[in-house]
């Protein structure tokens, strides 16, 4: 190697060390600007992780909307989760109450946590929790059942043609993360 060649080398590796360090921070970077995309965009279906107050200015009876439920859990969650009915019919505006049934089926006390979804993704913004179980963590103890509430309202600035959302939560044992 010559002496020539030597700056020209120092500069590459500087030029790959500096890649590496890009590259790992815009791939440290991506999961929460991929929140801020959808939260932006109203994309992924993801719904708010608080409470909200109703707010509706009235029930738009011209419109009705159909709210399908549908449950699952993960592959480690040995519970039985599913709500009470498999879909529900809304006026925009009007406020609903349905619950979901969870079933510890373990024979150890367990934690789970729902993760909900609304298709089309669009929509999420305009479905409204005012009460819901994913809010918090679910402890139940071996073999213990609950019916978990969730009371919600469809916004009436919902798109006109928008006249079906799905509601879809996967339920997830969480008992080893936290550690009980």
């Amino acid at each position: 190697m010559s002496e020539q060649q030597q700056p020209q080398i120092r500069k590459s590796v500087a030029k790959l060390c500096m890649t590496v360090v890009a590259m790992f921070a815009f791939g440290f970077a991506l999961v929460p600007l991929y929140d801020v995309f959808c939260e932006v965009t109203g994309l992924n279906g993801k719904t708010a992780t608080e409470a909200t107050t109703y707010q509706a200015d009235g029930i738009d009876e011209s419109r009705t909307i159909t709210v399908q439920f549908i449950s699952r859990t993960a592959k480690n969650a040995a519970w039985q989760f599913e709500p009470e009915m498999n879909s529900i019919q809304v006026h925009p505006g009007e406020m609903k109450f349905v619950k979901f049934y969870a079933k510890n089926n373990t024979g150890a006390n367990a934690v789970a946590q729902a993760v909900p979804s609304v298709s089309p993704g669009q929509a999420a913004n305009y479905f409204q929790k005012i009460e819901c179980f994913c809010f918090n963590q679910q402890p139940l103890q071996a073999n213990e059942d609950i019916w978990m509430p969730l009371q919600f309202y469809v916004d009436p600035d919902l798109p006109e043609e928008m006249t079906e959302l799905t509601l879809s939560y996967t339920l997830y044992d969480i008992t080893a993360s936290i550690g009980s």
